[in-house]
């Protein structure tokens, strides 16, 4: 995978299952290596729903090995070949439903995303990071396997969630992207996680105030590794539990840059993004 600085001097030169459909029309030929859907625009990042139909898959708790049950959203079309896969875990007392804006929305932008229940609404951020692996180990034996490129894996989470991605990224290196959303965790430093992190935080935050969980965590993250820090203006701690277009614009970005190889996103974050009324401050290695 190349690194993101040498993706931002790229971008910068040339300026149990129970199915149903999301219909949003067709997916456009990208053509070459990992790119899925049409060339993408400001518009596109942060649409409620990008070019590929979705599919939905439910997998029960009865049936869920390792993790409390979830819901998978995938592409429909598989003409442009596999897709890589994202865990997305919800946070304290929370269930799938806190988080469950984000299937859709990124399945739709070419992703297989899997939101999951965990054990307990208590459960530890490490409990969830082990959570979140489970479930992208089960989606090979999920009727949507095919579509799946294993090697191309990712996780997120809100909250504890968010604290149990960056567990789960500690765990295995392998993860190709970790974005955790407002995280919270007793553990703050994870010079171990080698994957390319985005880590969003939340100005207004009181639950995991940004300068005892986000920033630090952040600030932990190796050195010479592709890591970035989003700071959402005004917004509280629960702002990952509903439909947000900057979260949305970044994480897609962030996830197709890194999990897809796919250059056409690394406008998106380099040059960083200056401050405006959505965003508080942008850190990152760019």
């Amino acid at each position: 995978m190349q690194s993101f600085s040498r993706v931002a001097r790229a971008s910068l030169a040339a300026t149990a299952l129970v199915a149903g459909t999301f219909v949003v029309g067709p997916a456009a030929a990208a053509g070459g290596g990992f790119q899925r859907g049409p060339d993408p625009t400001e518009a596109s990042v942060e649409a409620p729903l990008g070019a590929f139909d979705v599919g939905v898959a439910v997998i029960s708790r009865a049936a869920a090995v390792g993790f409390g049950g979830g819901t998978v959203y995938y592409p429909t079309d598989t003409s442009e070949g596999t897709f890589g896969a994202v865990a997305v875990s919800p946070g304290y007392t929370g269930t799938q439903a806190s988080i469950a804006w984000l299937g859709p929305r990124l399945a739709s932008q070419g992703f297989v995303v899997v939101t999951i229940d965990t054990f307990t609404g208590g459960d530890s951020p490490a409990s969830r990071g082990d959570q979140l692996l489970a479930a992208l180990d089960q989606l090979r034996d999920t009727a949507v396997a095919d579509r799946i490129d294993p090697a191309r894996l990712a996780v997120m989470g809100h909250s504890m969630g968010g604290g149990g991605s960056l567990e789960a990224a500690k765990d295995r290196p392998g993860l190709r992207a970790v974005v955790p959303l407002t995280p919270w965790n007793v553990d703050k430093t994870f010079p171990e996680v080698s994957a390319p992190t985005l880590v969003v935080g939340a100005e207004r935050d009181t639950v995991a105030r940004v300068r005892l969980h986000a920033e630090p965590m952040y600030e932990s993250l190796p050195a010479g590794g592709d890591k970035a820090y989003l700071e959402l203006r005004g917004a509280r701690h629960d702002a990952p539990n509903f439909p947000d277009p900057t979260i949305a614009r970044y994480s897609i970005s962030w996830l197709k840059l890194y999990v897809d190889d796919d250059e056409r996103y690394a406008r998106f974050l380099c040059p960083a993004p200056e401050p405006d009324e959505q965003i508080s401050e942008y850190r990152g290695t760019c």
